[in-house]
């Protein structure tokens, strides 16, 4: 970044993170110092769905972030951001943990849960769907 006064090299551990710097540095109250602190206090996905969710409350738990600037934040950010799509990655041994934990405390036997879920298993599912499938599986039999 160069201004009359400075020259200031930033770096950014992904393309997306200096984007969303580009992004946050626009914003009026937000400089350079500010947005790196946005992104060290945030993951980039995690800042986004905040601004698609208009979760204000969430924001203010980066330091330095402010009631007043999360919500200027939420409403500056949301067109620039509209276009991004925040991506979770699933852990599938922990939705398959969760799903069996969940399924156990509905009365099932730990064993019947976890051949349903064998069953009906594949990687792209979360907990939710897991549950839900492995439920319709059971009332099947």
């Amino acid at each position: 970044m160069v201004r009359e006064d400075a020259q200031l090299l930033f770096g950014f551990q992904s393309e997306q993170e200096r984007k969303l710097f580009r992004a946050l540095i626009k914003v009026n109250g937000v400089g350079p110092k500010l947005a790196l602190t946005i992104l060290s206090g945030i993951e980039t996905d995690d800042f986004v769905a905040c601004i698609h969710a208009q979760d204000d409350a969430r924001l203010t738990t980066i330091p330095g972030i402010g009631k007043k600037t999360a919500e200027r934040l939420v409403i500056e950010m949301r067109d620039a951001l509209s276009q991004w799509h925040v991506v979770k990655l699933v852990d599938p041994n922990q939705a398959i943990q969760d799903a069996i934990s969940a399924l156990t405390a509905l009365g099932y036997k730990p064993q019947e849960a976890k051949q349903a879920i064998t069953k009906i298993y594949q990687p792209a599912h979360n907990d939710e769907q897991l549950i839900r499938l492995a439920l319709q599986h059971m009332l099947r039999k």
